[in-house]
């Protein structure tokens, strides 16, 4: 089984390490092209910290490379891996600044931000397959593990949400955040999904920990408004505990879903 642990990191951290943790970065060759990953030293088995914007945070979401993030991550063996990100909520009921666990996935169009199909098998190989989704997008093995070091770290899971991926960079309109909560969804943003879905076909377990840092309701009344940048550190407060918690702690699982080949 893989032995690394690893976590993305997204807006919530565009300017900052986690504290507590002691990176160095490390650049990882792939097919799709170099990424670099922050390995974290004073743990005792492997565990790496993904910026999806760059360090500092430099990439839009339609700029990211996907494809090269998901395959440094299988380079390094990576076994359980936690994805993060700030979304707009769309449950009145849903608390904002607080930790969120994701239990599904809404992705109308399973394409990556350049229009091309959301997938690592993009040419016939003797790897490409099916991704079947016995367990899931969202490992229920590794989710416990993140509610038990979220109790640990005083941080503990709110919810269990329903995520939405809507492509950025430009915000929700109106109209499509009134569209999203009728098909289910919770909360929203413009990463998380491409690389859950990359990820899993990957046969890389994942879990996904959100914070809301605002309230994406058309039809209530807004809240005294804030900076984006201060939303983003009072969300990022949250997040950041369980964060490290899950590098020090965490442990990889068995990937429960199947890549379905058919025979030649």
């Amino acid at each position: 089984m893989p032995d690394a642990v690893a976590a993305i990191l997204g807006s919530a951290f565009q300017d900052a390490l986690p504290e507590q943790l002691n990176l160095h970065p490390v650049e990882v060759e792939t097919d799709w092209g170099r990424q670099t990953l922050h390995r974290v030293t004073d743990v005792d088995r492997p565990a790496y910290v993904l910026f999806r914007h760059g360090l500092p945070h430099r990439l839009l979401p339609n700029q990211i490379n996907y494809r090269a993030q998901a395959a440094a991550l299988k380079e390094v063996d990576c076994g359980a891996l936690l994805v993060t990100s700030s979304v707009g909520v769309l449950d009145a009921d849903v608390p904002i600044y607080r930790p969120l666990l994701v239990e599904d996935l809404i992705m109308l169009e399973n394409r990556l931000p350049d229009g091309s199909a959301c997938t690592m098998f993009t040419e016939p190989s003797d790897e490409h397959g099916h991704l079947v989704l016995n367990d899931g997008m969202f490992s229920e093995a590794l989710g416990a593990q993140v509610r038990d070091v979220a109790a640990q770290a005083q941080a503990s899971i709110a919810e269990d949400v329903v995520f939405a991926y809507v492509q950025g960079p430009r915000s929700k309109t109106p109209a499509e955040n009134r569209l999203w909560p009728r098909l289910g969804a919770q909360v929203n943003s413009m990463t998380l999904g491409p690389e859950v879905v990359l990820a899993n076909e990957l046969e890389i377990p994942c879990t996904g920990l959100v914070v809301g840092h605002k309230y994406s309701i058309p039809d209530r009344e807004p809240p005294e408004q804030e900076a984006l940048s201060d939303t983003l550190d009072r969300s990022r407060s949250e997040q950041e505990r369980i964060v490290t918690r899950f590098l020090n702690e965490a442990t990889p699982v068995t990937f429960q879903n199947t890549i379905y080949k058919f025979e030649a």
